[in-house]
């Protein structure tokens, strides 16, 4: 019997292929295949411990020893070999465990040292029920043990060590296999953790004062084979055979990670990561795994609420939606409704509120980015992004693996490690095969841009637009058709910057992708979550655009003019012009001017607020409606490549109701008072149906205007921010451990600056904006650009846009004793 592992012509297999017998099977593989991966080719499982297809080879635990004899051309060792770190040969003769009488008893053997001083404490072990070692010593080891141990007892340590205060350490566990270590230091960068001492004592250890800080820690818990590495929110809490285990998509950001809920009566116990190689393969962010708590916190809104006398009182969802629709309606004849759903939503949330605004609520007035914005972004969302994903109908979709391929990627206004954890970690190992040149258009060199090995082109902020330009025909820079240009959202924030990416993007051939920071933010583009677009790409301002839509949707007209941006919706409002507000998932904070954002709440006659937790918009809305949280609901995000990526309701609660029921609630309460249609479903597959009959537009794409740079700064270091992977965000709340590894606000600056303004590094420092002032420590940093101060935008205690200042404009900076 032969099995080929690749394409074959005419049945032989293909001459470059190395041909080797497994257990009297003939396997033919690619040259350089380990001996262990060619046996899982030919449907043979050898036990191991050290090793992972995601790891380099490094042979430590021997327990997946096989039998190589010679078999006449000189390929056979006189004794095991470890099976992970052999490469096959030619002719190579390979027994196993299963056929070799020598391989089983070195296997038994390994087995039997591992087990000396290893604890029976299997009933309370977090791994118990799921354990590599558990399962294999039943199956690849001895019956009975031939140990003694001294005094009867076996090696113990101190337990726990806190490696950090998230991931705890049981020593005596520990099979020194190195999974932990190699990944900290290969996958995600962080070396953190270590080998220490030698011979029996070498263990696992940290730096003194120095924890195992990385965003990516918990992948060690998960790939630990023995339950040596266990996580603090987690540890014995539940055993793992009691779990009920549904695969989903983690919600903090636009990558779409896979993940899998584990979850126990109706409470999720951890999160895991998924295997998805397209994806995340098998890794995700510290935020994916640990924060989902926030969703069962003390101010998790349980019932709809209607105001009455000027006091929020418990409703019947029939009677809110009745409430909603009547107030908004007389809010549409006074002067009109915005619609601020938030980035939060999946798609088909986003594809409910922007049906509702144009056939429930006749308004253009809907726009999804609830963050600082600028006037160019959405015009080149309409141009660049709508239906340029891997599923839409545009070429030139990039993938993840296109990272990997791609000789040059482009960082602009974008910092992978913070806002994409899935694209760094591709990224960090595109750099460690190579050869990839990574170019970050940054205020500073950041740890994640030194862990990809790249290139910083120093940068204020406000002069992304020159740097930019400067890359087109760059001696040492120059970016060609082998470049990806990954734009981060807070590029849209400098003037002329996307217009200089997307000029850029033409002239050099390279292909340009927009990465924004929060899961529903690429669905709510593609769904028409945006005053001047609707969905499939539609353009608000093309009437053929706008009757296609309507025939679809089965009313007679839409309405024309493109509507006012969040911005707009805000000022309006503020100003008396806007009579109603329907806001979903908005946190003031992360507004543009959180205190105008709070102004129009009070100013609006009408609020409705949809949201998961009482918030500052809740307390001041009319009616407030429970949403679910994605684990409590079905739904899609859209990926930063566009994919599309579904998932299923973990857990169901009947207390909340996904944004699209809702807002198809208060529609039919519309219709039912004759002031708009019903929006024609209530499930998120009735959405997903509807999405698909609609489709893309497929008439001519709007044009991208751009917009010329601004330039000239003003008194003052420039400002430059953004969100840390870990921060003060509601979504991460409730898990104190997680919140204890967030890495602390500070203010950066250059030796130069920090001279010029009279600090020192540690030094405490007053930074004031036009919103107030905050007191923070310096850190002085040498790549740091001079003439700039960098604060992260909301890590515990800052608050940057509600008590500093908008991004980009200018901060005075003094010592706090000045």
């Amino acid at each position: 019997m032969t099995v080929s592992t690749s394409s074959t012509t005419g049945g032989e297999p293909r001459a470059d292929l190395v041909t080797v017998t497994i257990d009297g099977v003939e396997v033919s593989v690619e040259p350089g295949t380990l001996v262990i991966r060619a046996a899982e080719q030919a449907g043979v499982q050898v036990p191991r411990f050290c090793d992972h297809p995601l790891l380099a080879p490094v042979g430590a635990c021997r327990q997946c020893l096989v039998d190589v004899p010679d078999a006449g051309n000189g390929r056979g060792f006189p004794k095991p070999q470890a099976s992970c770190t052999l490469p096959v040969a030619p002719g190579m003769v390979v027994n196993t465990q299963a056929s070799s009488p020598v391989a089983d008893k070195a296997q038994q053997g390994v087995m039997e040292l591992l087990l000396v001083n290893h604890p029976l404490d299997c009933p309370v072990c977090d791994k118990g029920g799921e354990c590599p070692l558990q399962n294999q010593a039943m199956s690849n080891g001895r019956g009975e043990s031939r140990f003694a141990a001294t005094n009867g007892t076996k090696r113990t340590f101190p337990k726990p060590i806190n490696l950090s205060p998230q991931v705890l350490l049981d020593r005596e566990r520990c099979i020194v296999c190195q999974r932990c270590t190699r990944f900290a230091a290969e996958i995600a960068g962080d070396p953190f953790i270590a080998l220490v001492e030698r011979g029996a004592q070498q263990q696992i250890g940290i730096a003194e004062d120095a924890p195992f800080y990385s965003y990516f820690s918990g992948n060690t818990i998960q790939i630990c084979p023995v339950g040596a590495l266990t996580s603090e929110s987690y540890r014995f809490r539940s055993r793992p055979f009691d779990l009920v285990s549904t695969p989903s998509i983690a919600e903090h950001d636009s990558c779409g990670a896979a993940i899998r809920v584990d979850h126990r009566r109706g409470t999720v116990m951890r999160r895991l990561a998924g295997d998805d190689q397209d994806v995340n393969e098998e890794w995700i962010t510290d935020k994916d795994r640990f924060a989902f708590t926030w969703a069962k916190q003390d101010d998790r809104i349980g019932y709809p609420m209607v105001r009455e006398d000027g006091v929020l009182r418990p409703a019947s969802w029939p009677e809110a939606f009745a409430v909603a629709a009547r107030g908004l309606a007389a809010a549409k004849d006074a002067g009109g409704v915005g619609l601020l759903p938030g980035g939060r939503l999946t798609a088909e949330d986003a594809y409910a509120w922007s049906k509702l605004a144009r056939t429930g609520l006749g308004t253009n007035d809907v726009d999804f980015r609830s963050r600082p914005l600028s006037a160019e972004e959405e015009s080149f969302l309409a141009a660049h992004v709508v239906g340029s994903g891997v599923e839409g109908w545009k070429d030139g979709a990039v993938t993840y693996a296109d990272l990997e391929s791609a000789r040059t990627v482009v960082l602009a206004g974008l910092e992978p490690e913070d806002e994409a954890g899935t694209i760094f970690l591709r990224l960090r190992k595109a750099h460690l095969a190579g050869p990839l040149r990574v170019l970050a258009i940054a205020p500073f060199e950041t740890r994640g841009l030194t862990k990809v090995g790249g290139t910083l082109l120093p940068t204020a902020p406000g002069d992304e637009p020159a740097a930019l330009s400067s890359l087109l025909g760059h001696a040492d820079h120059g970016v060609d058709k082998d470049t990806i240009i990954l734009v981060g959202e807070r590029l849209g924030l400098v003037p002329g910057a996307l217009s200089a990416a997307a000029e850029l993007a033409a002239k050099s051939g390279a292909r340009l992708v927009w990465v924004p920071r929060r899961a529903g933010d690429r669905g709510a583009v593609e769904t028409g979550a945006l005053p001047g677009l609707l969905p499939g790409g539609r353009p608000v301002a093309d009437a053929a655009a706008r009757v296609d839509a309507a025939a679809h949707w089965g009313v007679t007209s839409l309405p024309e003019a493109p509507g006012k941006d969040a911005d707009a919706i805000v000022a309006s409002a503020a100003a008396g012009g806007l009579s109603g507000l329907l806001v979903g998932g908005v946190d003031p904070d992360d507004t543009a001017d959180p205190a105008a954002f709070r102004a129009a709440l009070a100013a609006a006659d009408f609020v409705v607020s949809l949201e998961v937790r009482a918030t500052d918009v809740t307390a001041a809305a009319d009616v407030v409606l429970p949403v679910a949280p994605p684990v409590e609901k079905a739904g899609s995000y859209v990926t930063w490549d566009g994919r599309v990526r579904p998932f299923e309701a973990v857990l169901h609660t009947p207390a909340a109701l996904p944004d699209c029921r809702v807002l198809a609630g208060i529609s039919e309460e519309l219709e039912a008072l004759g002031r708009g249609r019903r929006l024609g479903f209530r499930t998120v597959d009735e959405v997903r149906a509807e999405l698909g009959q609609l489709g893309p537009w497929d008439g001519e794409a709007p044009a991208f205007t751009p917009v010329a740079p601004v330039t000239g700064g003003g008194e003052g270091l420039a400002l430059a921010t953004w969100k840390t992977l870990l921060d003060d965000g509601s979504l991460q709340d409730g898990d104190k451990h997680l919140a204890a590894t967030a890495r602390p606000a500070v203010v950066r600056l250059s030796p130069a600056t920090a001279a010029q303004v009279g600090v020192a590094d540690g030094a405490s420092a007053v930074v004031t904006g036009d919103r107030g002032s905050l007191t923070l420590p310096v850190e002085v940093e040498a790549s740091m650009v001079d003439g700039t101060a960098w604060v992260p935008t909301n890590s515990y205690g800052t608050a940057v846009l509600a008590r500093l200042a908008s991004p980009g404009s200018r901060v005075s900076v003094k010592g706090a004793d000045q």
